[in-house]
């Protein structure tokens, strides 16, 4: 066993630095689309959500001794997250994470499972900081991993089908949770949709409909504010209101709730007028269902469930005893 002044030194050590992060760009090569000011106000506001009375009574008990805690992961599925689960500890201070080689964000892990778990990650740090931030890294790695799956899953089935479209999540993520579901959705491979409402405009039926009903005065006007930089996308619920959106000068129409051979019908009808305007496909649409969508003529096909509907990664944090 180490004696005290061991233990002081180590714990001097830690103290006096950020948190250290051992991990190579290619172990999670998106993570430079985080900015860390934005994530660690992120991050901050999980903790602070996690421990609103500001006391940390657990903490306490178990002191500021340097431990290390491993990160194990249980169920199969595809990593994702790596950028939040670091900045957790970053913000909870002073630890050490190392990524073993055989962690590489957006790898399929088939065969992890609670009888054959996989060792990610080594955590080292005052064990009262590992314990701090181990509920909030492991919700956001989780959630991250379980819409990385999914996203993936799809992305296969795409592919599969020889369809060179797109794959897309939507704005139904949850609150709070957008960028951790978002960034999970990258790394699966798919489409992010737009990130928010200032992103792209997005003319739904609501819009149309307080707007007088005319889908071209509801485009023309958000081109007056929106400009040259920003795309305009229409919801469509048949193939006069897309052919009237694209004459208006919409980059994009949704055709929502489409039955599939209709869909491809319209699509095809659609795409001989006006071959350079993407063509969304939308509503309804599962991962089961989704093959029946696929044609030439179809450039994105998006999915509320792929962050509504997903299931978590199972992962566990112990420490080393």
């Amino acid at each position: 066993m180490a004696d005290n002044n061991d233990i002081n030194s180590k714990r001097r050590k830690l103290d006096e630095s950020t948190t250290t992060t051992i991990i190579t760009e290619s172990q999670s090569p998106l993570s430079s689309l985080l900015p860390p000011p934005q994530l660690h106000t992120i991050i901050t506001q999980y903790l602070q959500d996690d421990i609103p009375s500001h006391f940390d009574v657990g903490g306490h008990v178990v002191g500021n001794i340097i431990q290390k805690a491993e990160l194990w992961m249980k169920s199969p599925g595809v990593l994702a997250g790596i950028p939040f689960f670091n900045a957790t500890f970053d913000v909870c201070g002073s630890c050490q994470i190392t990524w073993h080689d055989i962690a590489q964000e957006g790898q399929s892990y088939n065969t992890a499972s609670g009888s054959n778990k996989i060792k990610l990650a080594t955590v080292t740090g005052p064990v009262s900081h590992l314990l701090r931030a181990e509920r909030t890294a492991l919700n956001t790695l989780s959630r991250c991993s379980g819409v990385a799956t999914l996203s993936s899953q799809c992305v296969q089935i795409a592919k599969s089908n020889n369809w060179n479209g797109l794959v897309a999540g939507t704005r139904k993520t949850t609150p709070g949770f957008r960028l951790v579901e978002k960034y999970g959705l990258l790394v699966g491979g798919a489409a992010t949709h737009r990130l928010d409402l200032s992103q792209m405009v997005m003319l739904k039926d609501n819009h149309v409909w307080a707007c007088g009903g005319s889908i071209e005065r509801a485009v023309k006007k958000a081109r007056v504010v929106s400009g040259f930089s920003q795309k305009i996308e229409v919801e469509c619920q048949s193939l006069e209101e897309a052919l009237i959106a694209a004459e208006a000068g919409a980059d994009v129409v949704m055709l929502d709730n489409f039955e599939p051979e209709q869909l491809k019908k319209d699509a095809k009808v659609f795409k001989s007028k006006f071959p350079h305007v993407t063509v969304e496909a939308s509503g309804g649409i599962t991962m089961e269902t989704m093959p029946e969508y696929f044609s030439e003529n179809v450039d994105v096909i998006s999915q509320g469930k792929l962050t509504q509907g997903y299931d978590c990664v199972d992962f566990s944090l112990k420490i080393v005893h």
